[in-house]
């Protein structure tokens, strides 16, 4: 098959593809404007397929250097009110772990599909996890399709889910489904769109906008507290949808020798080998398919178990679908033998095959002759009173409120950044250059990390607009570029960038990304303690090492435009962001300076407010240094705070702050 038959088929149109290829006609189908992915089989064949039919599908592809950055990639896309798709093989989930769970708090404006190929008997990987752990693990929905028509439909399905809840969506493949062939009827291909604001592009792909939105975006504590709780509410609600979801069905038989007697719940793969053997040896037994498997649809399973005998869980590599099963049993004193991996009945490991499955039927039916005594035996197991006794004694539990009383009486202190942090400097001269050249403010997007530094999310500066996890300012700024046609501007710490910063910016310069990052180098992890990093030349034991130097780094990998400045020296740090940001291409600014709290560094003289003073309030709401305070009328500096590094003298308009005399 021609790989553009994906593209130019058309409605009603049939096809025999292989469930990787009708993955890439669900996206195309459903208008995804951004894709990423780093290699992985089973999911392999996607990436090759996307990178043939990317332009004439109106789509932006790219290999990310690692499935990490494609996290990121896809994440600030459908931040950007475009649908986007990224997909890798399992384990390749583990390297985007850290920005794949907090796109879970984050959420999203455009559809975003997280494809995740499992391998089940590890044809070509290290271990055969179930990515459906990390669907619980995360809070994100997944659907799992058991046929190349179904995976192609589930990718526009799980596109429209994602959308309408503001949620990434897995869609769980695995060897088996994605490498089978099928019949895949079309259906009509959507144009790209924009959930925000579509923005004209010279690309051939569509561009959205991002708008700004902190307490939605970048989840520092007081942020993600809420944003906790408004993912628990989307989950609540999409478990309303599971139940009722049309890929959640039941397949029925009209006769059988265990019709209306027991019953089988499957997903995914497992599903076409329950379904052969019940069919095939005319077994009659109801066949719950459950595709949106997670947020678990309760109601469902439970009016599917309440009227039977026992219940078989044919599912593959964990079990967690059974452990589902056996909640919600419980949870509804329902007495109903459940047959699965927990108990032996079936195969704890590895993929299955028909053969298997009859095999593990057969345990169970073989000694229906002995069906009471059977039941007991479960029933002795996995009893209906097997939490009631845990949740009663929860109910009755009482939580003393004095800690509660005593937390209210503490009078707040916002988080903020030291006197003479050179972070403030960096932030300060950032919003000045973009000012200067005449940008708008909504037009800016800060893309933030871990550090420090995210405190540059509060007022005067607001220069944190989006974060997903170490090393993601990098990543996103690639993929706002990409996405977007706005101003973005990346900030990272020094030791930030050696954990997880360099992939990220091998990326930005082979794809010829658009976006200033700024290393902010304090020459020590600060945030957690001043540990020592790589670019300084001590070790963790306190002893001489090689220093890494990050410039020799940043040029090795193919950046043009590098400069290092200090960064209290403001109308240097100035005029080298605005040529950075009207540079066409990826630049780096290190603003280097030591952090003020490394011991040992000699104390400079303090600051004084002078009588010219005309409290105008510059130094006070611009610069924002907790050294200087406004009170009684009056614009004072704390010399206990106060670290001596000149930057206010240096934007007071009326030169009214200087040198305190006999320092």
């Amino acid at each position: 098959m021609a790989y553009d038959q994906l593209v130019t088929s058309e409605k009603g149109d049939k096809l025999f593809l292989l469930g990787n290829e009708a993955a890439v006609r669900g996206a195309i189908e459903a208008g995804v404007s951004v894709a990423a992915t780093y290699p992985g089989t089973p999911s392999s064949e996607i990436g090759n397929i996307l990178s043939v039919v990317a332009k004439s599908a109106d789509m932006y592809f790219e290999f990310s250097a690692n499935e990490k950055v494609a996290m990121e990639v896809a994440a600030t896309a459908a931040a950007s009110g475009l649908r986007s798709f990224t997909f890798m093989k399992h384990v390749g989930l583990n390297v985007a772990a850290d920005s794949f769970m907090t796109t879970a708090y984050s959420g999203v404006k455009g559809g975003m599909i997280i494809l995740v190929a499992d391998d089940p008997s590890l044809f070509s990987s290290q271990n055969e996890q179930d990515t459906r752990n990390y669907s619980r693990l995360s809070s994100i929905p997944i659907l799992e399709p058991s046929n190349p028509q179904e995976i192609k439909d589930m990718m526009v399905y799980g596109f429209d889910l994602s959308e309408q809840f503001g949620i990434p969506v897995i869609l769980r493949t695995s060897t088996r489904v994605s490498h089978m062939r099928g019949i895949v009827e079309m259906g009509e291909i959507n144009s790209p769109k924009s959930t925000t604001k579509e923005v004209k592009s010279d690309k051939h792909w569509l561009k959205g906008y991002f708008v700004k939105n902190p307490r939605e975006f970048v989840p520092v504590p007081a942020n993600a507290l809420a944003m906790h709780e408004r993912l628990v509410e989307k989950i609540g609600k999409i478990e309303d949808e599971a139940n009722e979801s049309p890929v959640n069905e039941v397949v029925s038989f009209e006769s059988g020798v265990l019709q209306g007697k027991y019953g089988v719940i499957s997903s995914g793969g497992a599903f076409n080998y329950a379904y052969d053997i019940v069919a095939g040896e005319n077994l009659g037994m109801d066949i719950l398919k459950i595709a949106l498997s997670y947020p678990t649809p309760k109601d469902l399973i439970y009016d599917f178990c309440k009227n039977l005998e026992g219940v078989f869980i044919v599912e593959e590599v964990d079990p967690i679908l059974e452990k589902d099963v056996l909640a919600v049993l419980g949870e509804k004193n329902l007495d109903c033998p459940v047959y699965g991996k927990i108990d032996g009945t079936f195969p704890m490991v590895h993929e299955f095959n028909p053969d298997i499955v009859k095999e593990s039927f057969n345990k169970v039916i073989s000694d229906l002759a002995d069906d009471e005594e059977l039941k007991a035996e479960y029933k002795d197991e996995f009893g209906k009173d097997l939490t009631g006794d845990l949740i009663e004694t929860v109910e009755k539990m009482e939580f003393s409120q004095s800690l509660n009383d005593l937390v209210d009486n503490i009078p707040t202190r916002a988080p903020t950044l030291c006197a003479g942090c050179s972070h403030r400097s960096a932030y300060f001269a950032s919003v000045k250059a973009y000012e200067e050249l005449g940008y708008d403010k909504e037009d800016m997007i800060f893309a933030s990390d871990i550090g420090c530094y995210t405190l540059g999310i509060s007022p005067p500066y607001e220069t944190a607009d989006y974060l997903l996890a170490m090393g993601s300012s990098v990543g996103d700024g690639c993929g706002f570029s990409i996405a977007t046609n706005q101003h973005v501007m990346s900030f990272i710490g020094d030791s930030t960038f050696f954990h997880s910063g360099l992939s990220p910016l091998v990326n930005a310069v082979h794809n010829k990304n658009k976006f200033v990052l700024t290393i902010l180098d304090n020459r020590i992890t600060a945030m957690t303690g001043g540990q020592p990093n790589p670019g300084i030349p001590i070790d963790g034991m306190g002893d001489e090492a090689p220093a890494i130097s990050i410039e020799d780094i940043v040029e090795a990998i193919g950046v043009k435009f590098l400069k290092i400045v200090n960064p209290h020296n403001i109308k240097k740090t100035v005029d080298i962001y605005k040529e950075a940001l009207e540079y066409d291409g990826v630049a780096v600014v290190i603003a280097r300076y030591p952090c003020t709290l490394i011991k040992g560094q000699k104390r400079k003289p303090v600051m004084e407010i002078k009588d010219s003073c005309v409290k105008c309030l510059h130094c006070v709401e611009k610069l924002a240094c907790p050294a200087i305070s406004y009170l009684d009328d009056k614009v004072t500096v704390d010399e206990a705070l106060c670290k001596g590094c000149t930057v206010c003298i240096q934007i007071c308009p009326n030169k009214a702050i200087g040198v305190k005399k006999g320092d």
